[in-house]
């Protein structure tokens, strides 16, 4: 897995570089500023590129900018938000570009470094990995007549779970249920959310993709 790096801090960039060198993955480039970030990408795609929000030239959000450029040229780039910082707009921006392939990930809620390189891997391979305090700034508040105001509670805590990219059995033993419930819960999610079946679309990545539109 070829994989970009696009962050300001030398300190945590080489830190990343070793961390998923050592993990067997390939590092593509490593760069300091939004127009390096975007130039590589074009130059040579990685497989996924692992990006600050607040970066030169402008240091306020030019990273997440650049990556929703990209995004709006080639929709099937990958891109893992790593940051200290929380954009509503622009992270809402950036989904609506399609939420597979996408992360949103906070730099001090990382605390297992096996946990983080397997959200990078999810997302290479076309997942979605979002940190639920990114989700909860998204997502605060809900109308009566969005159809996510027909889920109960508890297929709300299962939306979000799926909004961090986990598998039916992560779900299920992060809250305390079985793999059927969590299945049964997931059906129901996808029947309020009127999501039919459709081979030609992620039903998983649509339900958290309208969540966080809500």
């Amino acid at each position: 897995m070829r994989v970009l790096i696009a962050e300001d801090s030398v300190l945590l960039r080489e830190g990343l570089a070793r961390l998923l060198e050592d993990e067997g993955m390939e590092i593509s480039a490593q760069v300091g500023d939004a127009e390096s970030f975007k130039s590589r990408v074009r130059a040579d795609p990685p497989d996924v590129s692992i990006v600050d929000v607040r970066m030169p030239p402008e240091n306020n959000a030019d990273g997440l900018i650049a990556a929703i450029e990209l995004r709006g040229e080639t929709p099937d780039i990958k891109i893992l938000i790593l940051s200290q910082y929380v954009e509503p707009h622009y992270a809402m921006e950036l989904l609506e570009t399609g939420a597979a392939g996408v992360g949103y990930l906070l730099k001090e809620r990382i605390s297992a470094p096996r946990s983080f390189i397997e959200k990078v891997r999810n997302v290479a391979q076309g997942g979605t990995a979002i940190d639920p305090a990114v989700v909860s700034q998204l997502f605060d508040r809900k109308r009566r007549d969005d159809p996510i105001g027909r889920l109960t509670e508890r297929e709300r805590s299962v939306l979000s779970e799926m909004a961090e990219g986990k598998a039916n059995a992560s779900i299920a033993s992060s809250l305390f249920m079985s793999e059927k419930t969590v299945e049964s819960h997931i059906r129901q999610i996808f029947m309020k959310l009127d999501l039919e079946v459709d081979p030609d679309a992620n039903r998983r990545v649509l339900a958290v993709l309208r969540w966080l539109r809500a």
